[in-house]
């Protein structure tokens, strides 16, 4: 079975809402693969997503109200087949702590929907209902196109 990860600074807003929209795609796609998320950072171990983040993904049918955030672990780097970064930041973080065999499965989330774009998932944390919104819009799609090529794969 894959695994995919999910990764954002805090996995308070952008990965947790990555993991809801890639959970239910897997679902709509038939695909039998597992989803997490994680941090890269620990500030916010243990918290449920951020409030705003929920209230976007329960108007688009996906509770994410029971995730809690984490730090991104060692293990992570060889557990997951696909880890899938928000921005550029966290992709250097990860590549720090990653090996050489590891980086491969280190990609910008919306690497498949745009490629070679470079396009990030900008941080709504500190903006209104329309970031996250965006936030929701962007990674909607980037989900989608991950399905696309997990089929394809498959």
């Amino acid at each position: 079975m894959k695994k995919i990860l999910m990764v954002c600074m805090g996995n308070i807003c952008r990965s947790p809402m990555a993991q809801g929209i890639m959970e239910k795609k897997v679902k709509e796609y038939g695909l039998n693969i597992i989803v997490d998320s994680a941090g890269t950072i620990d500030y916010h171990e243990g918290e449920p997503p951020d409030n705003r983040a929920q209230a976007i993904m329960k108007a688009q049918g996906i509770d994410i109200s029971r995730q809690r955030a984490r730090q991104i672990r060692l293990q992570d780097l060889d557990t997951f087949d696909y880890i899938f970064v928000m921005d550029h930041a966290n992709y250097k973080d990860l590549l720090r702590i990653a090996s050489p065999e590891q980086r491969d499965k280190i990609k910008l989330i919306t690497d498949y929907a745009w490629p070679g774009k470079q396009v990030e998932v900008p941080d709504p944390y500190y903006g209104g209902r329309e970031g996250f919104q965006n936030t929701f819009n962007l990674l909607n799609t980037a989900c989608d196109a991950i399905a696309h090529h997990l089929v394809e794969e498959s």
